[in-house]
């Protein structure tokens, strides 16, 4: 009867968890309608028909964090296995999956701001030939780059106002990923310092980065089948699990319901999340090498 009573109680959380992102999406997309109406950009200038409510429901559930798919599959396996433990460990894992994807995104914004500075490098490389001085070449090479980022103001007023341009740019190379830009204040130094062509260094800085670049990508690339092998073996005991569940022997409520099932668990968990970590963590070092 508690199992019973287990089962019921987890379903109906897993009903109010899909219904308030119903009710979530419905209500966003009920209040954009209305302020495209209210803006006169409705739907009688040619927006186009409202989207059907499975996509709203799709589209709302994309904008929620990677990590939140714990607690979905948390939800899966209580209904599943009669247990309010899935529940809980999918809740908790939902910091260490936030950490993991907003790591991604730093990397990713660092590599967006790497590849910035490259292109920052060749268009003022182009600006000097082009035969703009220094400050003139840098005003016009960031209309096309967003290489300096946060810093851009002050670097720029550095250039217009005759300020010390290689500060600001050893200022904005402590931005993630723009560690280029200590090469740029170099290069600025020695050209305006000692009258040597600036266009010659930058062009030599550009190519430094860019080798540097794809130096990670393929080092990244050969990786590649090592992070993919670990993902993989992390995945084999959810293999298993279908694999008993098909063959009809209920494994979620023998770990579940039995204390020698409930200590393999344990056992298995702790083991499993320690291998991980370890494979990544050698993937990771050899990234940083």
């Amino acid at each position: 009867m508690a199992t019973g009573m287990s089962a019921v109680s987890a379903g109906a959380a897993l009903l109010c968890g899909v219904a308030a992102v119903w009710l979530s999406v419905g209500r966003r997309s009920g209040t954009r309608r209305a302020e495209l109406l209210l803006a006169g950009v409705g739907g009688a200038v040619g927006t186009g028909p409202p989207k059907p409510s499975w996509r709203r429901l799709t589209d709302g559930v994309r904008r929620l964090g990677s990590e939140w798919w714990s607690v979905a599959a948390g939800l899966v396996l209580s209904v599943l296995g009669a247990s309010v433990l899935p529940l809980v460990a999918g809740v908790a894992g939902v910091p260490l999956l936030r950490r993991v994807r907003l790591a991604r995104e730093a990397r990713r914004a660092r590599e967006r701001r790497g590849d910035a500075v490259i292109a920052l490098c060749g268009a003022l490389a182009g600006e000097v030939r082009a035969g703009r001085q220094p400050g003139e070449a840098l005003l016009c090479a960031t209309r096309d780059s967003d290489g300096l980022g946060e810093a851009q103001s002050a670097v720029l007023a550095a250039a217009r106002f005759g300020g010390d341009v290689p500060a600001a740019l050893a200022g904005a190379a402590r931005q993630p990923g723009a560690d280029g830009l200590l090469g740029l204040a170099a290069c600025w130094r020695v050209a305006v310092d000692r009258g040597a062509g600036l266009a010659a260094g930058l062009d030599r800085l550009e190519a430094a980065l860019r080798a540097e670049r794809d130096q990670r990508a393929d080092l990244r690339a050969q990786l590649a089948g090592s992070r993919s092998t670990t993902v993989m073996l992390a995945g084999l005991p959810a293999l298993g699990l279908l694999l008993g569940t098909a063959l009809g022997s209920d494994p979620l409520h023998v770990l579940l319901h039995t204390g020698p099932g409930l200590g393999c668990l344990v056992i298995g968990g702790l083991l499993e999340g320690l291998g991980t970590w370890w494979a990544l963590r050698i993937v990771h070092g050899a990234e940083a090498v």
